[in-house]
């Protein structure tokens, strides 16, 4: 504010509502003649306003004789009277406009517009596109200069865009400011979701409808046992207070698995939302669930499948339905007859040609050798003129890894101790019998049921009986999982399937494959030169004994590579009570791995094997010029093709 008249003894004071007065003292007859006033708006240095007024001081006693209050305050009434009736007119203009802000539920939130206008302005406050209204909770207070819109306990609902236009004759202008609602969130919607094990529950559940207005930290988990015999029969069905307790909290998840729980006891779940204001109140109780007894103990599993021999296939079996169809046959689930409890898997081959049949008949010799609860069991076989019955256990759980990556899955790495050593003890069991499998992968390694923790290993049909005295080569197998002394046409041995383990262990821990590379070749190469590391950050949470694990059984010479036995004694599968191993293993690297494998099974088998045969070609060369033994015909496995149960 600017004075253009000076004056020697003169003061501004600001009043209510922005209204600036001048004050001047001991006036004499010289201060007569035309004041100037200049206001300059904040933030729009090119617009100023100017106002003019006129002074005239009539002599008088009280002039001359100083400033008495009555003198003084009739002087102001006088000036603001002759300064508003001169003052221009000024369009509907906002100085300073209301800020964005955030309030707590329950709490209060403040806008103020701070605005110019003459004529007065006519004030609106909006919602969105809707006028506000003063109800209980709103208050809307307005002077010539300033509005104030006032919200008292405030709701989620109050959150979002608000509006202020000022309006008079001359024109209008707006302002807009954003609130934001925070609080604790909802309650997860609807109840938890159940599905039981032999001593474990998965509990799964919805997030909830409102997240308090932030991020949500996590979820709490509660349980309730609920006794055979309540007191409170009411209350308990109700979801009250009584027995809950917190039992885990989860974070970016929305299942989570409770483990070694009492049999044949019954639970109920329930689930609490938090954020950084604090927890939701709980959802909806789950149903009860009953945990069934425990699962049969692995010894059970030695028994035999008791199916009679002799006889026709279709006059001893009926087939209930169509589980699969491949390149070499068609699998069916068959009851038996006689006994109509006893459920099994039917694979059916056609055998026309006599080298086919000579295959068939020596997967089926060597499934009768081998009886150990990890490894797929073969009940009986029947042959006829063109094709080969292969009648075996029937396994419903599934493969292994399509199972860890469910959401009702919370993979750790005690789970990945927990199958490797399986794996390891079938394997051992197999190298005891001189047979080497020759496929292990991810896609032969089966679930025994769907809630269950124990594997199968399963198709034979790449297997190979080992004679110390008689080198073997192969050419066959699937190229992220072969170990080199197969690229390069060397004699394989008991260690070739050691590597094979070593690769699903890596991938199970990480979802990466070790060696995959942008073609097959490119995979090959990697293989051979045994190229990996465990720098990505899926590593991080990974046990160092796991890694050594790891790092002793991808070793380019098999004679270096731990044995099957080796590895139930290591450090790492020996291991059980470090909490560590409790840390959760994010599956979504190892979802995008299982998305790929099911896209490369549709490729054509034979230009694999042609792939190798064409990456190893100067080697067979060699190999012939030596007189070493001929190639054998390739195969490779594609497991939807094989895959039995």
């Amino acid at each position: 504010m600017l004075l253009k008249k000076q004056f020697g003894a003169a003061r501004v004071t600001n009043e209510s509502d922005g209204v600036r007065i001048l004050r001047i003292q001991n006036v004499q007859p010289h201060h007569c003649g035309e004041v100037q006033l200049s206001v300059t708006h904040c933030g729009k240095s090119s617009s100023t306003l100017r106002a003019y007024t006129s002074l005239v001081v009539l002599p008088g006693p009280t002039s001359l004789q100083g400033d008495s209050t009555e003198t003084t305050s009739a002087a102001d009434k006088a000036i603001e009277a002759l300064n508003g009736s001169e003052l221009p007119e000024v369009p509907a203009c906002i100085l300073e406009g209301p800020q964005d802000c955030t309030a707590h539920i329950g709490g209060s939130v403040k806008l103020s517009v701070c605005y110019e206008a003459v004529p007065r302005a006519q004030v609106c406050w909006y919602k969105g596109c809707r006028p506000i209204v003063e109800q209980r909770n709103i208050s809307i207070r307005s002077s010539a200069k300033r509005s104030t819109l006032l919200i008292t306990e405030i709701a989620a609902d109050d959150s979002g865009k608000y509006t202020v236009e000022i309006m008079n004759a001359l024109g209008s202008d707006a302002a807009a400011a954003s609130v934001a609602v925070e609080g604790p969130p909802d309650a997860p919607s609807g109840k938890p979701s159940i599905s039981q094990g032999p001593d474990r529950i998965a509990v799964a559940w919805c997030g909830p409808p409102y997240d308090g207005g932030c991020m949500i930290t996590g979820f709490i988990i509660e349980m309730q046992q609920v006794p055979a015999e309540p007191n409170d029969e009411t209350d308990d069905l109700a979801g009250g207070e009584s027995g809950w307790h917190e039992i885990a909290t989860v974070v970016d998840s929305l299942a989570y698995t409770v483990k070694n729980l009492t049999p044949s006891a019954t639970y109920r779940f329930r689930v609490r939302a938090k954020n950084v204001h604090g927890c939701s109140t709980p959802s909806l109780p789950s149903d009860p669930v009953e945990l069934q007894a425990q699962e049969i103990p692995t010894e059970d599993f030695h028994r035999p499948i008791c199916v009679k021999s002799g006889g026709d296939f279709k006059s001893r079996f009926e087939i209930l339905e169509e589980l699969g169809k491949g390149r070499f046959g068609i699998v069916y689930r068959v009851q038996e007859r006689e006994d109509s409890k006893q459920i099994l898997a039917a694979k059916v081959i056609k055998c026309i040609k006599a080298q086919d049949r000579q295959k068939v008949m020596e997967e089926i010799s060597i499934m009768k050798s081998l009886q150990h609860p990890k490894l797929l069991q073969l009940a009986a076989s029947f042959e006829s003129a063109r094709e080969i019955v292969m009648v075996m256990e029937y396994i419903t759980g599934g493969e292994l890894f399509e199972r860890v990556v469910a959401d009702d899955f919370t993979l750790t790495e005690r789970d990945c101790i927990l199958f490797l050593r399986q794996v390891c003890e079938g394997v051992a069991y197999l190298h005891t019998q001189s047979i080497v499998h020759l496929d292990l992968k991810p896609e032969n390694i089966m679930c025994h049921t769907r809630t269950s923790h124990q594997i199968k290993i399963i198709d034979f049909g790449l297997a190979q009986r080992l004679n110390k005295n008689t080198p073997v080569r192969v050419l066959f197998g699937t190229p992220e999982f072969i170990p080199p002394e197969i690229i390069s046409y060397e004699p394989i041995g008991f260690q070739s399937d050691m590597w094979s383990v070593g690769v699903i262990c890596y991938v199970l821990l990480s979802g990466l494959s070790p060696f995959m590379g942008d073609t097959d070749v490119d995979t090959f190469s990697n293989i051979t030169r045994a190229d990996y590391d465990f720098d990505d950050e899926a590593f991080d949470c990974v046990s160092q004994e796991a890694k050594d694990f790891i790092s002793n059984l991808l070793v380019h010479r098999k004679e270096n590579r731990l044995t099957a036995k080796q590895c139930l004694e290591s450090k790492w599968l020996t291991q059980e009570h470090d909490e560590n191993l409790s840390n959760k293993i994010c599956t979504d690297k190892l979802k995008k791995f299982i998305i790929r494998r099911k896209w490369q099974q549709t490729l054509q088998v034979p230009q694999r094997n042609q792939q190798i045969q064409h990456y190893n070609s100067n080697s067979n060369k060699s190999i012939s010029k030596n007189n070493a033994p001929p190639c054998p015909i390739p195969r490779c496995l594609d497991a939807p093709q094989r895959r039995f149960g």
